[in-house]
């Protein structure tokens, strides 16, 4: 796996050769780029296809930060620019498609398409939490959320055996547990799940989260792919909120993949990989 120097640390990341536009998958929480081994090689006829570990994340450098949202685009935007990358295509899934929407609206001269599933789209609110979902946010903000995710690490394990439908063992484990070893290397996973925009807080999210809801539904030549899924309670993207993408992102196309839990590229990645080879085709993006 290559790496970067950025900043004062390092961005490793997968690489698939090709010729033609870059394809760039962004990564979530607690996640890394080993979250698409197995969406990289059914696309290799497009590419490059790079997959970045996210600062603090992976196998990237671990830098003393706070690893807020500002932190991660900041690392993220000295990456692209180090290895040159313009006219790109992104895939995002979970806080790499936030990441992703943030990067287009920032550089929209820069992107020529996006695919997302399970991202953040927009500013919510508490109340469009089902109880689950609320009680888990609301332990994670609270003091106790230091202890399960700091100390016993159970963020990361429960992220692949709830979060999927088909639970991960502990040999498909070891690479996403192997990059937080100590408490103090777990700091970015207990950052970003404190992070969902929940009716303003927090504002720095809120805010990033406000400008590129505008991008998306300002940029109809720019296409847009989302996938979605049913069968599992740990859905981000409900059929509600792909109803409000439908109605509200420019050059959008929606294609539903079926049954997946939340980190959807472990339970279908050749179903993720063959709507996106498609949307590339239809659009001669890669």
């Amino acid at each position: 796996m290559p790496s970067v120097d950025v900043l004062d640390s390092t961005i490793h990341y997968a690489e698939v050769n090709g010729d033609g536009t870059p394809i760039v998958f962004l990564h979530g929480n607690p996640s890394s780029s080993y979250s698409w081994r197995a969406v990289l090689p059914a696309l290799a006829g497009h590419g490059p296809l790079l997959a970045p570990d996210l600062i603090g994340m992976g196998r990237s450098g671990k830098p003393d930060i706070d690893y807020s949202f500002d932190d991660h685009a900041r690392y993220l935007d000295a990456w692209f620019d180090a290895l040159g990358l313009d006219d790109v295509v992104l895939v995002g899934h979970d806080w790499g498609g936030a990441l992703a929407f943030d990067w287009s609206t920032r550089h929209p001269g820069r992107v020529r398409g996006v695919a997302f599933f399970e991202t953040i789209v927009r500013p919510m609110s508490w109340s469009e939490l089902g109880d689950g979902p609320r009680a888990r946010t609301e332990t994670v903000r609270s003091a106790q959320g230091e202890n399960l995710i700091l100390d016993r690490n159970a963020f990361i394990e429960s992220a692949y055996t709830g979060g999927v439908l088909h639970p991960l063992s502990a040999r498909e484990m070891a690479p996403y547990t192997a990059p937080f070893p100590t408490r103090e290397s777990r700091r970015p996973v207990l950052r970003w799940a404190r992070s969902l925009p929940l009716d303003g807080e927090p504002a720095d999210v809120t805010e990033r989260t406000t400008a590129y809801s505008a991008w998306l539904a300002a940029s109809p030549q720019v296409p847009k792919l989302l996938l979605t899924f049913d069968g599992s309670p740990t859905l981000l993207i409900t059929p509600a909120m792909a109803d409000w993408c439908r109605a509200n992102i420019a050059g959008l196309e929606v294609e539903h993949i079926g049954p997946a839990g939340h980190h959807a590229a472990e339970d279908q990645p050749d179903a993720i990989a063959a709507a996106i080879d498609r949307w590339l085709d239809r659009h001669r993006l890669g």
